[in-house]
This record gives C-alpha cells, sequence and structure tokens, in this order.
C-alpha cells in the first residue's frame, strides 16, 4: 500500500499579534526523516519537498488538510516540509506493477 509521511520544522513559539510565530529550521526535519528512514525499514519511492501555507494555524489540519486557505487581507506564513513516499515492503510494491 502507498504511503506517505510528513517531516514537518517543529513549531517552538505560536504567532501572535504583531508577533511572527518561530520554527525550527528545515536541517532538523530533513534529520528526523534520516533517522526515521534509517529505522523504518521501508521502500522509498520518493522525497519531495512541499510548501503550504498557515499549516500550523488553529484553523488548519496541519500537512494532511486538503483544504489549506490564505487570505488576501490577511498575512500568512509558508512552510517548507519535507514528504516521504514509500512502501512497508517490498511486497506492497509488487502489487503495482512497478519495478
Amino acid at each position: 500500500m502507498l504511503n506517505y509521511k510528513d517531516f514537518v520544522p517543529k513549531e517552538i513559539s505560536a504567532s501572535g499579534f504583531l508577533r511572527p510565530g518561530e520554527y525550527e529550521d528545515f536541517d532538523q526535519a530533513v534529520l528526523a526523516a534520516n533517522a526515521w528512514l534509517k529505522e523504518a525499514g521501508v521502500k522509498l519511492l520518493k522525497i519531495e519537498t512541499v510548501v503550504l501555507p498557515n499549516i500550523h494555524s488553529r484553523w488548519e489540519e496541519g500537512t494532511g488538510d486538503a483544504a489549506i486557505r490564505t487570505s488576501g487581507d490577511s498575512p500568512s506564513q509558508w512552510h517548507q516540509f519535507l514528504r516521504c513516499w514509500y512502501y512497508e515492503s517490498e511486497e506492497d510494491l509488487g502489487k503495482t506493477g512497478e519495478a
């Protein structure tokens, strides 16, 4: 079965009135992905960098939210993260007809 796992720099402090939020560096997401890949034993298909707005907003559901919004009158923060596409086993890969 095709799966994905996101590695998002963590929010250190939330944004507030006239104060932007603080977040880990993108490098932390890369380190987390490397650690997971080393231990997970999955068949990696692809790693991509994804950029989405407002994923840490209290009105959004993070990277899995299918309807992330922006508005022309309010500020938006765009966040970069890693998405790993994978199969859990070689058997899953064979079911797709790919090699």
